[in-house]
């Protein structure tokens, strides 16, 4: 009976033993679990207001699109004269910025900067030769053409910035940049 007694008492010890590690553990995840999740909740709503907060900055500065039609005419001489025929502004943001890129340009290209009030570039694009288009025809299949036109209209498109006060049109010849337009805007 001693002996039975003797096991009971340990199981009993063990069971309450047991008990008391479970009560634990619950007034652990009781007190610990809110104060984690209310943490993370915090950090949370903190990260969306500040992200709410940097797409309304963008939206504001970066949400209009800003358009130059150009006319370039050549003269019997070959001097190209170039107009800027209408400037446009109007709600929305490019999907991508055109990338200007050096090694693709080729003789007879137009390069185009935009320019704030102290000359520091804000863009700078590229039009292909627009009074020498690559035209393709599709007879016995596909062949392309360069043909030489006396006039053509081309435009830019770029994000639009109140910084933008000069535009500025090159040409690229054998023998370097040749300036062929400047105009406030």
């Amino acid at each position: 009976m001693k002996k039975y007694l003797k096991k009971k008492s340990v199981f009993c010890e063990i069971f309450l033993t047991s008990t008391k590690i479970m009560i634990m553990k619950s007034l652990l995840s009781c007190f610990i679990l809110p104060v984690f999740l209310f943490c993370n909740f915090q950090v949370m709503k903190d990260l969306k207001s500040n992200k709410t907060n940097r797409i309304e900055t963008e939206n504001q500065t970066a949400s209009k699109i800003g358009y130059l039609f150009f006319k370039v005419e050549k003269n019997v001489s070959g001097v190209e004269k170039i107009t800027l025929q209408e400037k446009k502004i109007t709600e929305g943001k490019l999907k991508s910025n055109p990338v200007f890129d050096e090694k693709s340009i080729k003789t007879g290209d137009f390069i185009i900067s935009l320019t704030d009030a102290n000359g520091k570039e804000v863009v700078k694009q590229t039009v292909e030769d627009p009074l020498n288009p690559v035209m393709e025809t599709y007879e016995n299949g596909i062949s392309r053409t360069k043909v030489s036109l006396q006039n053509v209209e081309f435009s830019v498109r770029y994000s639009h910035s109140e910084n933008i006060s000069v535009v500025k049109i090159e040409k690229v010849t054998a023998a370097g940049n040749q300036l062929l337009f400047t105009q406030r805007l």
